[in-house]
Parts: C-alpha cells; sequence; structure tokens
C-alpha cells in the first residue's frame, strides 16, 4: 500500500475511532449501563482503549512496510493528544450541543 494513502487512512480511521465512545450509549459497544445512561467515565475510558487499538493498527500498518521507527515519549504524547483533538466533535454532540425540544 502506498504509505501517503495509509497515512490519511490511518488518520481517518483515528477521527471515526475517537468519536465512537460519545456516538453510542453501551459500554464498549457491548454492554449496557445499568442506569440507562453512560457517565463520561466509561466515555473516558473507551476514548483510551481506543488510542491504544489504533495505536497498535498504525504498529502493524509501519511493520508491514518495512522497519518499525523507534519512538519517545513525545511521540505518543503528542499522538495522544491528537486523538483528544480528534474527539472533540464527539464530545461537542454529546454535551454542549443544544437539541431543540430538551
Amino acid at each position: 500500500m502506498n504509505p501517503e494513502l495509509s497515512a490519511l487512512a490511518l488518520l481517518a480511521v483515528a477521527l471515526v475511532a475517537a468519536n465512537l465512545p460519545f456516538l453510542f450509549e453501551r459500554i464498549f459497544f457491548a454492554f449496557k449501563p445499568a442506569s440507562g445512561i453512560k457517565n463520561f467515565g466509561w466515555r473516558l475510558l473507551e476514548l483510551i482503549v481506543l488510542f491504544f487499538v489504533v495505536g497498535g493498527a498504525a504498529y502493524l500498518l509501519e511493520s508491514r512496510q518495512g522497519s518499525v521507527h523507534p519512538q519517545n515519549w513525545e511521540f505518543y504524547a503528542v499522538a495522544a493528544s491528537l486523538f483528544v483533538v480528534f474527539a472533540y466533535p464527539g464530545f461537542v454532540y454529546r454535551y454542549l450541543w443544544r437539541r431543540r425540544g430538551a
């Protein structure tokens, strides 16, 4: 696969994955919460787990294209920050958007 195309595909997957916790009311897309509404703690835990899932997919994608470059903590800090920025539209939709009639 073309490296530029795979990087764009990975960014698209990260954008979708970062917003998934805010779009669904089931915990890890399988379990319905006891209260009926998933609280922010569960959404944050899902966001962290999805960050590692996308990171694992990125690692596999990079290893298929050649040698994997070693990364320092700065890379992971920037990647986590970017993932949180990607999650902002879902956060706005869930918590800040005023729905008519609500």
